[in-house]
């Protein structure tokens, strides 16, 4: 048995998630599972269709991206998940997908308002959108920039990644991580369920107001703070 056999189950059990969650279509997105002692990374395979996926067709790959362990071809967006891992030392899986609502938002090259207690239980700003590559990066490693792209936007608005779990990349889509792959797929759904609260309460009220920072920080520590006491 391979000693990546851990997070190869752990990445396919993921990425078996999100045609459930209708985050994907076809062959779009990809989640991987990081194991920091080892240094490496399954992810799901380019183009594989997800009926067609098993645990054994993921590949492992090194925190620079190069293959360490499988046959095909590891999926095109590897090198924006290396550089998430090299630079988050916490995050242990990402998740990307092209779902409507928030890949509309990261089209629109939008933030998504935090208008209700729904995205307060899960951030306490607006879910930021990351400015467009400029063409310098786009004609240079796409996929290594676009982790760039990521990390960057994060230093810019002096965002925590531990506390934040998800960006849309503008003109493109979104990407969440979390402690485990699971998570980033949890994040992934709760992102895509935001961004559509967003968009219906934009278009029953135009001018909508942002939640009351009263009620952010209530929803939120109630949650994740030190005396949290929502769920088990």
């Amino acid at each position: 048995m391979s000693k990546y056999e851990h997070i190869k189950e752990e990445a396919f059990s993921a990425n078996m998630q999100l045609p459930k969650l209708n985050l994907v279509i076809f062959t779009f997105g990809n989640v991987s599972a990081a194991d920091r002692n080892l240094g490496v990374f399954a992810i799901k395979p380019s183009g594989v269709p997800y009926e067609s996926l098993s645990p054994e067709k993921l590949v492992v790959v090194d925190f620079e991206g190069k293959v360490v362990e499988g046959k095909l071809h590891p999926s095109s967006d590897t090198l924006t998940h290396a550089v998430l891992y090299k630079h988050w030392g916490n995050i242990n899986g990402i998740a990307h997908t092209h779902s409507m609502y928030a890949t509309a938002w990261a089209q629109s090259l939008r933030d998504i308002p935090i208008y209700g207690t729904t995205h307060a239980d899960h951030n306490t700003v607006d879910i930021p959108c990351a400015t467009p590559m400029i063409d310098e990066m786009i004609r240079g490693n796409y996929e290594h920039e676009t982790g760039m792209q990521i990390i960057n936007c994060f230093k810019d608005r002096k965002l925590n990644y531990e506390e934040v779990e998800m960006i849309l990349v503008g003109n493109h889509a979104p990407f969440t991580w979390g402690k485990t792959a699971e998570t980033a797929v949890h994040n992934s759904a709760m992102l895509e369920y935001i961004a559509q609260l967003a968009y219906l309460t934009e278009n029953i009220k135009a001018d909508a107001l942002r939640l009351k920072d009263s009620l952010i920080k209530k929803h939120f520590e109630r949650k994740h703070g030190p005396d949290s006491y929502y769920g088990q």
